[in-house]
């Protein structure tokens, strides 16, 4: 086996040039969102929910016809410094098409905060998410968002023990589970991430906070980083107890590799919802 080495990190987590038409995905996303959120009857959204003091603390929850099986809170990526929560609604849609609910937070965008308070303000969205619904509950995030979704299951803990306990399954999803890469890109001149953050707040350097099913879910076309980072956590996660699973979806990259949540019959969907179909089982 060759060696592996990076020489140029930021080339190595720059996303957009190595996907074709990479700036219609926001696009699309903004257009499909709205569409999705238009369409779904009043009884059925919660839009702009308040978790907390801060103007982007707001979160939407989506929910199923009839009584929610149990909850899913899927957290945004964009480097902890871009998007929006309307950009992925649609998302929802295998989601609540199972039964489920999903919440889909906002969070303070770096370099306002530091990463380690967008854990916490993800963590208040959760328990505010926990608390209107019901059932056991599963975290997926995409990108940056999977690594404040794993963060969270995560010791020390960031949640209470009775919202933790209903976390039954985590599926990140191209996420990324060390910082220390990332301060050496030229992004950590907004993250402005330092050592004892990075070790603080790295999934991968942490114990699982408690037993639970983690997938780490990436696309064959991602960027080399990006399966490392996602084979990484499922490693040391899966030798600290949890069970783990790396799963590497053929022919899908950093941005289509979420399209499968808009399925309901989809395996990345049913990845996420099944661990949840077997807790109401038992």
């Amino acid at each position: 086996m060759p060696f592996y080495r990076v020489k140029d990190w930021t080339a190595a987590y720059d996303i957009e040039p190595h996907i074709a038409g990479a700036h219609g995905f926001y696009e699309a996303w903004e257009r499909d969102g709205r569409s999705f959120r238009e369409a779904m009857p009043a009884a059925r959204k919660i839009l702009d929910l308040r978790y907390g003091p801060a103007p982007r603390n707001l979160l939407d929850i989506f929910l199923p016809e009839g009584k929610p099986r149990g909850l899913v809170v899927f957290v945004h990526g964009g480097y902890w410094s871009e998007c929006d929560k309307p950009l992925w609604s649609h998302f929802a849609r295998g989601v609540t098409e199972r039964g489920f609910a999903m919440s889909v937070p906002a969070y303070t965008l770096c370099p306002h905060v530091r990463i380690g308070d967008i854990v916490f303000e993800v963590a208040a969205a959760v328990e505010r998410s926990a608390q209107e619904i019901a059932g056991p509950i599963a975290l997926a995030g995409h990108s940056a968002g999977g690594h404040l979704a794993s963060r969270l299951v995560a010791a020390p803990k960031v949640l209470p023990d009775t919202t933790l306990s209903r976390i039954v399954n985590l599926v990140s999803i191209s996420g990324l589970h060390d910082l220390r890469p990332i301060m050496q890109t030229n992004m950590n001149e907004t993250l402005a991430i330092e050592e004892a953050e990075a070790m603080a707040h790295s999934p991968a350097l942490l114990r699982p906070a408690r037993d639970l099913q983690v997938t780490c879910w990436v696309g064959s076309a991602e960027r080399t980083e990006f399966l490392r980072q996602s084979a990484l956590l499922a490693n040391v996660w899966g030798g600290l107890g949890c069970s783990t699973a790396t799963i590497v979806a053929p022919d899908r990259h950093h941005f289509d590799v979420i399209d499968d949540l808009q399925s309901p019959s989809s395996d990345l969907t049913q990845t996420l919802v099944g661990p949840l179909e077997g807790e109401q089982a038992r």
